[in-house]
């Protein structure tokens, strides 16, 4: 069995990991900012479901990899290559969805306490979605048959 096949699998479940801890962190702090508006019969911002759900694009992300992967492993592409660029990839845009998702978890509180600032919170997201994206589109085409 080919080694550079756990860089296949790698690809999506580092991903995903991330996906999970950053909708984890973001979702406790979305619950935990709408029961402050509950107690202070405020009305609860539905937007918040905004920013728990952005870090689950990086598992899309890991399976947009690892097909990749996957070709170019059928392709015959080298073992180590593919490999490498799973693990890593898949750690990076791990990364970027933990971290997404504790900014998420960030302007779920100001959010809900203040009303405003959705438009620069979004943003926020944005930007550190956007390290996945280049992870991906560079891996891409580094594993390019």
């Amino acid at each position: 069995m080919d080694y550079g096949l756990i860089g296949v699998g790698a690809a999506l479940a580092l991903a995903a990991s991330g996906s999970a801890l950053g909708t984890g962190t973001a979702g406790m702090s979305a619950v935990g900012a709408w029961k402050k508006c509950f107690v202070q019969n405020r009305q609860a911002p539905f937007l918040l479901v905004a920013f728990v759900g952005a870090p689950l694009t990086q598992t899309i992300y890991g399976f947009i990899l690892m097909n990749a992967l996957w070709t170019a492993a059928q392709a015959g592409q080298a073992g180590a290559l593919i490999l490498g660029a799973g693990v890593f990839g898949g750690i990076g845009m791990g990364f970027s969805a933990w971290f997404q998702g504790k900014a998420g978890a960030v302007a779920s509180d100001a959010l809900a306490e203040t009303g405003q600032g959705f438009g620069q919170f979004i943003m926020v997201l944005g930007i550190v979605e956007t390290v996945a994206l280049f992870v991906m589109v560079f891996l891409l085409g580094v594993v390019a048959v």
